[in-house]
């Protein structure tokens, strides 16, 4: 389960305020400083197929059972992060968590996600992969629920939350690994290869 229940890392200061009618929250990409933008702009940029287009080159698709890591920049939580738009304002307003775009992306917008409140909604990784994309490993929970999952799966040494790389190493040495693969013009079969030596080479010794 990915830690996705801050606010939108935006890296620029913007004071907290009250939420709006109307308004929707973006999450996360760093620490948290809030950014709240209107669901219509959310859904202007779900419905402009050239940023859907910019989107899907930015990601890996796969087999359904699989993992879609993203290719694009990575935050600091091992998330991927889309610029959606430039918009005026604080630096890298615009640009949002790529697993929320997905999610978004396939399943509507969704109300207010991970305003501040342990029942808040947000959008959970079930396959503990922060860099993934693929909508059917996100799912709805609330806040309370993704950080006891989190905590309850990190010491699983076999799960990618036991990456000795941390989220962002992990997410980083895969899209490079993919990227390689790409640029190298390996067929798909050899790039699974790269992408399970990526996520074997983080993950702790043990003895079973």
């Amino acid at each position: 389960m990915s830690r996705s229940d801050g606010q939108l890392l935006l890296g620029g200061i913007v004071p907290p305020r009250s939420p709006e009618p109307g308004d929707e929250q973006l999450s996360l990409l760093g620490e948290p400083t809030p950014i709240r933008l209107p669901a219509e702009l959310w859904r202007s940029w779900l419905s402009d197929t050239s940023i859907v287009a910019r989107f899907e080159a930015k990601r890996y698709v796969r087999a359904a059972d699989l993992c879609w890591p993203c290719l694009n920049a990575v935050s600091s939580t091992g998330h991927g992060s889309f610029r959606a738009a430039s918009l005026p304002g604080p630096s890298r307003r615009g640009t949002v968590p790529a697993h929320l775009f997905a999610y978004q992306l396939a399943n509507g917008v969704i109300d207010r996600p991970g305003w501040s409140a342990s029942q808040d909604p947000v959008v959970c990784h079930t396959c503990d992969f922060h860099g993934c994309t693929n909508p059917g490993h996100l799912r709805l929970g609330t806040a309370a629920e993704n950080r006891a999952e989190w905590s309850l799966r990190r010491g699983n040494p076999h799960g990618p939350l036991a990456d000795t790389r941390g989220a962002a190493g992990r997410t980083r040495a895969i899209a490079q690994a993919i990227r390689m693969g790409l640029k190298a013009g390996e067929p798909p079969e050899r790039i699974e290869q790269l992408i399970l030596a990526a996520e074997t080479d983080g993950l702790p010794l043990t003895l079973w």
